[in-house]
């Protein structure tokens, strides 16, 4: 009874294992002769059958086929929308990017237009690399989402917009911080100080700021300090000048004892009454 019930198991098994293949088989075949079928408002109905189904990488076969068929037709945006989110479903976001804006620039009347602008810079957004790469994307991005808000101010999705054009600009504020940095480690203090205060300037609200400030002093200074003789003292007080403004806007930072130390060294050498300045500025 025992090797009956077991025998009845596996064929079962292999019933359903066999009904599998011969449904693939069978619609593999369908597939491939709706493909190579003239009939293209039963492609359309397929191609968003596919879709629903979730079969992105068929429906977008039949998308292609028909949109220039269907071009100049009350379908045509309708292919052309469900084209752009076939790749997109199949992560393939700089072609469902490319498919996106060109259809929020092509169907303006369009019920998909203000959903397919979303979704030209949420793909943007999806291919912005990590800080330390080329952020021309995230750029893009922010660029493509403030667009967005302008035509659709009044949309559901505005505070998304925002919240994703925030996260973006705090990539870029991390980029410029690494970039000015780098200069830094590098003992560039030339470039490190063209870079830290072109970092100041485009993200004065940097949270790096702090920072920044005082590497600036501590670039100054070191760069005065392997100078030639004759650009020293230009350069110690420029390094005199930086950690003021830094010590003027941080009195109280993690930084302060060893950017006084700098500001001691280059007052020295300038001859100026260091002790004297440093009591009046605690004090304030």
């Amino acid at each position: 009874m025992r090797d009956i019930f077991q025998k009845m198991i596996r064929d079962r098994k292999q019933f359903i294992f066999w009904l599998i293949i011969i449904l693939m088989i069978t619609g593999c075949k369908g597939y491939e002769k709706l493909l190579k079928s003239t009939d293209y408002k039963k492609k359309y109905t397929e191609a968003l059958r596919y879709y629903d189904k979730g079969d992105y990488t068929r429906a977008a076969t039949l998308f292609d086929q028909i949109a220039v068929i269907y071009r100049g037709t009350d379908q045509a945006d309708t292919i052309y929308y469900y084209q752009a989110m076939c790749y997109y479903n199949q992560r393939d976001y700089i072609l469902a990017g490319h498919y996106f804006r060109t259809f929020a620039s092509t169907y303006g009347a369009s019920p998909f237009v203000k959903d397919a602008d979303f979704m030209g810079a949420y793909c943007y957004y999806m291919t912005s690399p990590r800080p330390s790469l080329d952020q021309t994307n995230t750029v893009q991005a922010i660029q493509a989402f403030q667009l967005f808000l302008i035509r659709f101010p009044q949309s559901e999705r505005k505070e998304e917009c925002i919240g994703y054009i925030n996260e973006l600009r705090n990539k870029l504020v991390e980029k410029s911080y690494m970039s000015a940095k780098l200069y830094f480690d590098l003992e560039d203090y030339k470039a490190s100080l063209v870079a830290l205060n072109n970092s100041l300037i485009q993200f004065p609200e940097s949270k790096y700021r702090e920072e920044i400030m005082f590497m600036l002093v501590k670039s100054s200074y070191l760069l005065a300090y392997n100078s030639i003789s004759t650009k020293q003292k230009e350069r110690y007080q420029d390094a005199v000048d930086e950690y003021y403004s830094f010590a003027a806007e941080f009195p109280e930072s993690k930084y302060k004892k060893e950017a006084d130390r700098y500001y001691r060294l280059a007052s020295k050498i300038l001859g100026e009454d260091i002790e004297t300045e440093l009591e009046t500025m605690n004090k304030l």
